[in-house]
């Protein structure tokens, strides 16, 4: 059903009142997609790509709140809220695998030998965590759509458990890539640091930044999962905003240090 009846409010339900917030976060995340897109072009990488990807579709998604919020008739439209769910739980997968190949990459470039313990060499695996992280997106948005659309209390209440499920398999893979960044610092005290565009703050200090992005991520999950059971404290976008969108803008801002991400060129064959 496409309009809420009885007028329902879908985005005023679930905490979306804000329309400058959305306005001002599309805002700040345009000329982050322009950097990203001109640095995948002047120094390749998946990295540089992926977080492009992340920006354009929360850029996407803060135009669909600021409508939600703004225009009554389309935060009636359930259609529209649901895209906007999708929207969101998709582009999270670009900014926590970009972190996670941005580690991985940067444990490459170190004279330290690999970890062989099984969590470590599992963990290092890009294409199980990619499957991971495709599993909890989906698993995510097929919860959004059952929550949403159910038409039985139980279709609603699997939807939420499906829902509940994705937070924690994310919390999961944010506390693996923090797991490997505290691999790279070790290995990095003990063997030296990423030495390619040595003179540049992000080659330097990369560990350092690394660091932040991956608590980030963590705050971020873990603010989700703090408040699965009280959905209204983690709609309200007094704590939304802080505690969800901000530090993804700061560890996407964080990504732009210059020599942080090495080049195509500069990775091993």
């Amino acid at each position: 059903m496409s309009t809420a009846p009885s007028g329902f409010n879908y985005a005023k339900a679930f905490g979306i009142e804000s329309v400058a917030g959305a306005v001002i976060f599309a805002v700040l995340y345009t000329p982050l997609l322009l950097l990203f897109v001109r640095q995948a072009f002047m120094r390749p990488n998946y990295v540089f790509i992926v977080i492009a990807f992340f920006c354009a579709v929360r850029i996407s998604a803060f135009i669909l709140r600021a409508l939600l919020a703004s225009i009554a008739a389309d935060g009636q439209n359930l259609q529209l809220f649901i895209t906007y769910e999708i929207l969101y739980n998709v582009g999270f997968f670009g900014l926590l695998y970009s972190a996670y190949t941005l580690v991985m990459d940067r444990a490459l470039l170190s004279d330290a030998p690999l970890s062989n313990d099984p969590i470590s060499r599992l963990t290092r695996r890009r294409p199980i965590f990619r499957l991971l992280l495709s599993a909890a997106v989906a698993v995510g948005i097929t919860g959004v759509v059952e929550a949403s659309v159910g038409t039985t209390q139980s279709t609603v209440d699997l939807g939420n458990t499906l829902r509940k499920v994705a937070v924690y398999m994310f919390l999961i893979l944010c506390i693996l890539v923090a797991f490997q960044t505290v691999l790279l610092v070790r290995a990095e005290a003990s063997y030296g640091t990423y030495k390619l565009s040595e003179g540049a703050f992000g080659a330097r200090y990369g560990i350092h930044v690394l660091c932040l992005i991956a608590l980030l991520l963590l705050a971020r999950q873990a603010f989700f999962a703090a408040t699965l059971d009280n959905s209204t404290k983690q709609n309200d976008e007094r704590y939304w905003y802080p505690f969800a969108a901000l530090p993804e803008l700061v560890a996407v801002v964080l990504f732009a240090a210059p020599g942080l991400v090495p080049s195509r060129a500069e990775l091993p064959t």
